[in-house]
């Protein structure tokens, strides 16, 4: 069973002798991987041996969403964005979500077979058309067609035996600012959030939904403390008016949008306190190791919900299948 509440990063494509004990602390409950620890198929399969010989319990995450953010490439697929199943949804409905059930499928198939447990996938965000960081990461505008793409990647990512993580709660495609580099403010009312963001989350939610992300924005008119951050948007409106059981992961703390709940530690504190069951430290390694220290330092009990993101034994899949899925993600890609 997973322990720890802390996912952290490593800086390469082998874990260092530091990155090694970190990893043994009990505090630790999950790596998240990035481009630069990816070089081919056969490092990222070493790599992987060498983290389940430390760790077997460890949730080990990427985000393999497709388009542009997508971290590993060579041997892998080349996913088209999300907005690419917009498109298709406008010319044949039906055909459009089976097309989303199979890169859902495809996505989680090809990282189980390296034991990497979820992509934080999918995105569930509403492209309001001016968002700098989601823009073509949505599946489209309307939230119906967001249920109804989202839920068919949900759906792939299951059969394969991938958990599902909708992002970013209650939805970060309104604003224009990029959180990883800024805080954002929605200003809209509680009933406009309503109306449109939150219907994907929650639809998505009924049909089981495994993970939730929160977002680094500022709802303004609702709670001056970020979504993430937040026991209004994560107790009160999550669990309890949309009765969420599963695990909520922070977003990084390392980004400009997590800077205003104060230290590290801080941020960790605040996030644990207002519903997270798991936080998340990337691309800042001291940052990181503030958080273990205090961590360690303390007494924070693990989450009874982490043990369910492990993904279940991978399968050997169906060869004919593979190769169609794939050439169906090289024809949306050209449709784009």
């Amino acid at each position: 069973m997973t322990t720890g509440v802390l996912m952290l990063d490593i800086e390469g494509t082998a874990l260092n002798a530091v990155e090694t004990e970190q990893i043994k602390s009990p505090q630790v409950g999950g790596l998240i991987l990035f481009s630069r620890n990816y070089d081919n198929p056969d490092q990222l399969k070493s790599l992987m041996t060498s983290i389940r010989a430390l760790r077997a319990d460890l949730l080990v995450a990427v985000d393999q969403e497709g388009g542009r953010v997508q971290r590993f490439h060579e041997g892998f697929t080349r996913l088209p964005p999300m907005a690419a199943l917009g498109r298709r949804w406008l010319q044949n409905p039906h055909h459009a979500i089976a097309c989303a059930h199979e890169l859902g499928w495809l996505m989680a198939t090809e990282l189980r077979r390296f034991d990497i447990d979820i992509s934080f996938a999918p995105v569930l965000d509403l492209d309001w058309g001016q968002s700098s960081v989601i823009g073509d990461r949505a599946f489209g505008a309307d939230p119906e067609v967001v249920i109804q793409l989202a839920g068919g990647v949900m759906a792939g990512m299951h059969e394969a035996g991938m958990a599902a993580t909708g992002k970013h709660f209650p939805g970060h495609g309104w604003v224009q600012a990029d959180s990883h580099l800024e805080l954002p403010i929605d200003e809209r009312s509680m009933a406009e959030i309503e109306e449109q963001d939150l219907r994907p989350f929650d639809a998505l939610i009924r049909r089981g939904l495994d993970g939730v992300m929160p977002a680094h924005v500022v709802y303004s008119q609702v709670c001056s403390a970020p979504a993430g951050f937040s026991s209004y948007w994560l107790q009160q409106v999550l669990r309890q008016r949309l009765h969420f059981d599963g695990v909520i992961f922070s977003d990084d703390l390392s980004m400009e949008g997590a800077s205003q709940a104060g230290s590290y530690a801080e941020r960790c504190d605040r996030a644990l306190a207002a519903g997270c069951d798991m936080v998340l430290v990337c691309n800042h390694p001291d940052g990181a190791g503030q958080v273990l220290e205090h961590l360690q330092a303390g007494s924070v009990a693990a989450s009874h919900r982490l043990a369910r993101m492990r993904a279940r034994p991978a399968r050997i899949p169906d060869s004919d299948r593979l190769n169609e899925s794939r050439q169906l993600a090289a024809e949306l890609l050209k449709e784009i």
